[in-house]
Protein backbone atom coordinates (compact mmCIF):
# COMPACT_ATOMS: atom_id res chain seq x y z
CA UNK A 1 0.00 0.00 0.00
CA UNK A 2 1.07 3.59 -0.70
CA UNK A 3 0.71 5.81 2.25
CA UNK A 4 -0.66 8.97 1.42
CA UNK A 5 1.26 12.34 1.75
CA UNK A 6 -0.19 15.08 4.21
CA UNK A 7 -2.65 18.17 3.08
CA UNK A 8 -2.62 21.42 4.83
CA UNK A 9 -5.84 21.28 6.82
CA UNK A 10 -5.38 17.49 8.20
CA UNK A 11 -5.94 16.28 11.47
CA UNK A 12 -3.81 15.55 13.69
CA UNK A 13 -4.04 13.25 16.42
CA UNK A 14 -1.56 13.45 20.00
CA UNK A 15 -1.85 10.58 22.12
CA UNK A 16 0.24 9.48 25.01
CA UNK A 17 0.51 6.37 25.49
CA UNK A 18 3.52 6.08 28.30
CA UNK A 19 4.20 8.88 30.77
CA UNK A 20 2.28 12.16 31.72
CA UNK A 21 3.41 15.33 30.06
CA UNK A 22 5.33 17.18 32.33
CA UNK A 23 6.66 19.98 30.21
CA UNK A 24 4.00 21.95 29.13
CA UNK A 25 5.83 24.78 27.14
CA UNK A 26 7.31 21.91 24.80
CA UNK A 27 4.22 20.38 24.16
CA UNK A 28 2.47 23.27 22.94
CA UNK A 29 5.96 24.74 20.88
CA UNK A 30 5.87 21.04 19.42
CA UNK A 31 1.74 21.85 18.41
CA UNK A 32 2.63 25.60 16.91
CA UNK A 33 5.20 24.40 14.26
CA UNK A 34 2.39 21.86 13.64
CA UNK A 35 -0.04 24.15 13.42
CA UNK A 36 2.82 26.40 11.14
CA UNK A 37 2.46 23.49 8.55
CA UNK A 38 -0.95 24.53 8.27
CA UNK A 39 -1.96 20.87 10.38
CA UNK A 40 -5.37 21.01 12.36
CA UNK A 41 -4.06 19.29 15.92
CA UNK A 42 -6.42 17.44 18.36
CA UNK A 43 -4.74 17.04 21.71
CA UNK A 44 -7.07 14.87 23.66
CA UNK A 45 -6.98 16.51 26.93
CA UNK A 46 -3.55 14.92 27.25
CA UNK A 47 -1.93 17.83 29.46
CA UNK A 48 -5.11 17.25 32.29
CA UNK A 49 -4.27 13.78 32.34
CA UNK A 50 -2.03 11.62 35.07
CA UNK A 51 -2.40 8.24 36.86
CA UNK A 52 0.77 7.46 39.03
CA UNK A 53 3.77 7.94 36.26
CA UNK A 54 1.21 7.42 33.02
CA UNK A 55 -0.72 9.66 30.96
CA UNK A 56 -3.98 8.27 32.51
CA UNK A 57 -4.73 4.17 33.27
CA UNK A 58 -3.89 1.38 30.70
CA UNK A 59 -7.50 1.49 29.65
CA UNK A 60 -7.65 5.51 29.13
CA UNK A 61 -4.41 5.43 27.34
CA UNK A 62 -5.69 2.18 25.38
CA UNK A 63 -8.90 3.77 24.59
CA UNK A 64 -7.25 6.79 23.48
CA UNK A 65 -4.99 4.63 20.77
CA UNK A 66 -7.81 2.82 19.67
CA UNK A 67 -10.14 5.48 18.89
CA UNK A 68 -7.50 7.14 16.74
CA UNK A 69 -6.27 4.35 14.04
CA UNK A 70 -8.17 6.25 11.68
CA UNK A 71 -6.53 9.37 11.47
CA UNK A 72 -3.72 10.09 8.70
CA UNK A 73 -1.06 10.82 11.29
CA UNK A 74 -0.92 9.89 14.90
CA UNK A 75 2.50 11.71 17.07
CA UNK A 76 3.51 10.08 20.41
CA UNK A 77 3.05 13.11 23.13
CA UNK A 78 6.38 11.46 25.28
CA UNK A 79 8.27 8.46 25.82
CA UNK A 80 9.20 7.11 29.29
CA UNK A 81 7.32 3.95 30.06
CA UNK A 82 4.30 2.63 29.25
CA UNK A 83 3.35 1.54 25.92
CA UNK A 84 4.20 -1.84 25.49
CA UNK A 85 1.78 -2.43 28.64
CA UNK A 86 -0.98 -1.61 26.01
CA UNK A 87 0.03 -4.12 23.71
CA UNK A 88 -0.88 -7.08 26.79
CA UNK A 89 -4.51 -5.41 25.95
CA UNK A 90 -4.60 -6.27 22.08
CA UNK A 91 -4.83 -3.49 19.19
CA UNK A 92 -5.75 -3.13 15.59
CA UNK A 93 -3.76 -0.99 13.84
CA UNK A 94 -4.57 1.66 11.19
CA UNK A 95 -3.30 2.62 7.75
CA UNK A 96 -2.36 5.97 8.50
CA UNK A 97 1.02 7.26 9.90
CA UNK A 98 2.37 7.07 13.33
CA UNK A 99 5.68 8.73 14.67
CA UNK A 100 7.64 8.31 18.43
CA UNK A 101 10.10 7.16 19.60
CA UNK A 102 12.24 5.65 22.87
CA UNK A 103 9.83 4.00 24.78
CA UNK A 104 6.66 4.07 21.65
CA UNK A 105 9.40 2.08 19.68
CA UNK A 106 7.30 -1.00 21.40
CA UNK A 107 4.17 0.64 19.68
CA UNK A 108 6.19 1.28 16.23
CA UNK A 109 7.54 -2.23 15.65
CA UNK A 110 4.10 -3.92 16.81
CA UNK A 111 2.24 -2.33 13.86
CA UNK A 112 5.12 -3.09 11.31
CA UNK A 113 5.21 -6.47 12.94
CA UNK A 114 1.26 -6.79 12.09
CA UNK A 115 1.79 -6.09 8.30
CA UNK A 116 1.12 -2.10 8.20
CA UNK A 117 3.41 0.28 6.68
CA UNK A 118 2.74 3.42 8.36
CA UNK A 119 5.14 3.74 11.75
CA UNK A 120 7.92 6.71 11.93
CA UNK A 121 11.23 6.46 14.37
CA UNK A 122 11.27 10.47 14.68
CA UNK A 123 10.55 13.24 17.30
CA UNK A 124 7.64 13.65 19.20
CA UNK A 125 5.34 16.36 20.56
CA UNK A 126 7.61 17.23 23.55
CA UNK A 127 10.91 17.08 21.59
CA UNK A 128 9.65 18.80 17.84
CA UNK A 129 10.60 22.54 19.30
CA UNK A 130 14.38 21.03 20.50
CA UNK A 131 15.22 19.62 16.86
CA UNK A 132 17.46 21.36 14.87
CA UNK A 133 15.95 23.37 11.56
CA UNK A 134 17.39 20.85 9.19
CA UNK A 135 15.18 17.85 11.04
CA UNK A 136 11.99 19.60 11.62
CA UNK A 137 12.65 20.56 7.56
CA UNK A 138 13.47 17.16 6.50
CA UNK A 139 10.09 15.95 8.81
CA UNK A 140 7.84 18.49 7.12
CA UNK A 141 9.12 17.53 3.13
CA UNK A 142 8.70 13.68 4.10
CA UNK A 143 5.23 13.93 5.50
CA UNK A 144 3.86 16.72 2.90
CA UNK A 145 6.01 15.97 -0.15
CA UNK A 146 7.73 11.88 0.30
CA UNK A 147 11.09 12.88 0.27
CA UNK A 148 13.78 12.20 2.47
CA UNK A 149 17.39 13.10 2.54
CA UNK A 150 20.02 11.17 3.11
CA UNK A 151 21.61 11.25 6.34
CA UNK A 152 25.27 10.22 7.50
CA UNK A 153 27.09 8.47 10.29
CA UNK A 154 30.65 6.92 10.87
CA UNK A 155 31.31 4.29 8.84
CA UNK A 156 32.56 1.40 11.02
CA UNK A 157 32.50 -1.40 8.44
CA UNK A 158 32.83 -1.36 4.75
CA UNK A 159 30.24 -2.73 2.40
CA UNK A 160 26.96 -1.82 1.01
CA UNK A 161 23.49 -2.88 1.98
CA UNK A 162 20.05 -3.06 0.34
CA UNK A 163 16.70 -3.85 2.44
CA UNK A 164 13.99 -2.76 4.38
CA UNK A 165 14.80 -0.37 7.19
CA UNK A 166 13.38 -1.06 11.05
CA UNK A 167 14.90 1.63 13.85
CA UNK A 168 14.39 1.20 17.43
CA UNK A 169 15.12 2.04 20.33
CA UNK A 170 17.65 -1.32 21.88
CA UNK A 171 16.07 -1.48 25.27
CA UNK A 172 12.33 -1.90 24.06
CA UNK A 173 13.49 -4.05 20.95
CA UNK A 174 15.39 -6.48 23.32
CA UNK A 175 12.07 -7.00 25.87
CA UNK A 176 10.54 -7.60 22.67
CA UNK A 177 12.20 -10.68 21.85
CA UNK A 178 10.01 -13.63 22.03
CA UNK A 179 6.71 -11.69 21.18
CA UNK A 180 5.01 -11.33 18.30
CA UNK A 181 5.40 -7.39 18.32
CA UNK A 182 8.88 -8.13 16.85
CA UNK A 183 9.09 -8.40 13.02
CA UNK A 184 10.94 -10.88 10.76
CA UNK A 185 14.56 -9.16 10.44
CA UNK A 186 15.66 -11.34 7.90
CA UNK A 187 16.92 -8.78 5.08
CA UNK A 188 16.64 -6.08 7.13
CA UNK A 189 18.74 -2.69 7.78
CA UNK A 190 18.43 -2.58 11.67
CA UNK A 191 18.94 0.56 13.58
CA UNK A 192 19.60 0.93 17.51
CA UNK A 193 19.37 3.89 19.67
CA UNK A 194 19.03 4.23 23.36
CA UNK A 195 20.19 7.08 26.25
CA UNK A 196 21.51 6.86 29.74
CA UNK A 197 22.60 2.95 29.53
CA UNK A 198 25.96 2.03 30.76
CA UNK A 199 28.60 0.27 28.47
CA UNK A 200 27.84 -3.03 30.44
CA UNK A 201 24.48 -2.57 29.78
CA UNK A 202 24.14 -2.27 26.78
CA UNK A 203 27.19 -5.11 25.68
CA UNK A 204 24.28 -6.83 28.01
CA UNK A 205 21.26 -6.17 25.53
CA UNK A 206 23.90 -7.04 22.73
CA UNK A 207 25.16 -10.24 24.00
CA UNK A 208 21.09 -11.28 24.62
CA UNK A 209 20.27 -10.23 21.24
CA UNK A 210 23.09 -12.66 20.08
CA UNK A 211 22.33 -14.93 21.88
CA UNK A 212 18.14 -15.52 20.88
CA UNK A 213 19.62 -15.50 17.10
CA UNK A 214 17.27 -12.96 16.16
CA UNK A 215 19.99 -10.92 14.54
CA UNK A 216 20.84 -13.64 11.88
CA UNK A 217 20.20 -12.62 8.42
CA UNK A 218 20.35 -8.83 8.89
CA UNK A 219 22.06 -6.96 5.82
CA UNK A 220 22.95 -4.02 7.62
CA UNK A 221 23.23 -2.46 11.39
CA UNK A 222 23.81 1.39 12.37
CA UNK A 223 23.38 2.93 15.69
CA UNK A 224 22.11 6.18 16.34
CA UNK A 225 22.85 8.22 19.91
CA UNK A 226 23.48 6.21 23.22
CA UNK A 227 24.92 9.23 24.83
CA UNK A 228 23.52 12.50 26.31
CA UNK A 229 26.22 15.71 25.11
CA UNK A 230 28.28 15.59 28.29
CA UNK A 231 29.40 11.99 28.23
CA UNK A 232 28.71 11.79 24.82
CA UNK A 233 32.85 12.41 23.65
CA UNK A 234 34.13 10.04 26.30
CA UNK A 235 31.63 6.92 25.55
CA UNK A 236 31.48 6.94 21.31
CA UNK A 237 35.02 5.18 21.26
CA UNK A 238 33.96 2.58 23.87
CA UNK A 239 30.62 2.01 21.70
CA UNK A 240 32.26 1.78 18.47
CA UNK A 241 34.90 -0.54 20.43
CA UNK A 242 31.63 -2.90 21.88
CA UNK A 243 30.50 -2.93 18.40
CA UNK A 244 32.87 -3.80 16.61
CA UNK A 245 33.92 -6.84 19.29
CA UNK A 246 30.20 -8.14 18.98
CA UNK A 247 29.69 -7.82 15.15
CA UNK A 248 32.95 -7.72 13.63
CA UNK A 249 32.18 -11.22 12.34
CA UNK A 250 29.19 -10.36 10.48
CA UNK A 251 29.60 -9.95 7.19
CA UNK A 252 27.81 -6.48 6.75
CA UNK A 253 28.08 -2.85 6.29
CA UNK A 254 28.16 -1.02 10.04
CA UNK A 255 27.46 2.36 10.57
CA UNK A 256 27.68 4.16 13.78
CA UNK A 257 26.92 8.30 15.09
CA UNK A 258 23.91 8.33 12.89
CA UNK A 259 21.74 11.55 14.28
CA UNK A 260 18.64 9.18 15.29
CA UNK A 261 17.64 8.94 18.85
CA UNK A 262 16.99 11.39 21.98
CA UNK A 263 20.04 14.18 21.41
CA UNK A 264 18.29 16.97 19.01
CA UNK A 265 18.91 15.91 15.55
CA UNK A 266 16.64 12.89 15.68
CA UNK A 267 16.72 12.47 12.10
CA UNK A 268 12.87 10.77 10.68
CA UNK A 269 13.08 7.24 9.73
CA UNK A 270 9.50 5.43 8.24
CA UNK A 271 10.26 1.75 8.88
CA UNK A 272 9.62 -1.00 6.63
CA UNK A 273 11.10 1.73 3.87
CA UNK A 274 13.07 0.29 0.99
CA UNK A 275 16.61 1.83 2.51
CA UNK A 276 20.50 1.52 1.40
CA UNK A 277 23.23 2.06 3.99
CA UNK A 278 26.57 2.52 3.01
CA UNK A 279 29.66 1.29 4.93
CA UNK A 280 31.82 2.75 2.74
CA UNK A 281 31.04 6.56 3.57
CA UNK A 282 28.54 6.12 6.15
CA UNK A 283 25.13 7.04 4.33
CA UNK A 284 22.01 6.01 5.29
CA UNK A 285 19.32 6.44 2.21
CA UNK A 286 15.66 5.47 2.58
CA UNK A 287 13.92 5.59 -0.95
CA UNK A 288 10.23 6.75 -0.37
CA UNK A 289 6.88 6.80 -1.94
CA UNK A 290 3.84 8.41 -1.41
CA UNK A 291 0.80 8.68 -2.84
CA UNK A 292 -1.38 11.97 -3.32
Amino acid sequence: MLLGKLNKGDIVEIAAPSSFVENQEAFISGIKILEKWGLTINQNNILSRKFNSFAGNDQTRLDELKKIQTSKLIIFAKGGWGSARLLEKGLTWGKGWMMGFSDTSSLLLSKYSHGNLGSIHGPMITTLSNEPIWSVERLRTFLFEGYLDDIKGKPLKKGIAHGEIIVSNLTIFTYLVGTNHLPDLRGKILIFEDINEDIYKIDRMLTYLKLSKKLEGIVGLGFGNFFNEKEKDNNDIFLENLIYDKFNEFKIPIVSNLPIGHLSGNACIPLGFDTSLNGNNGTLSVYSSLSQ
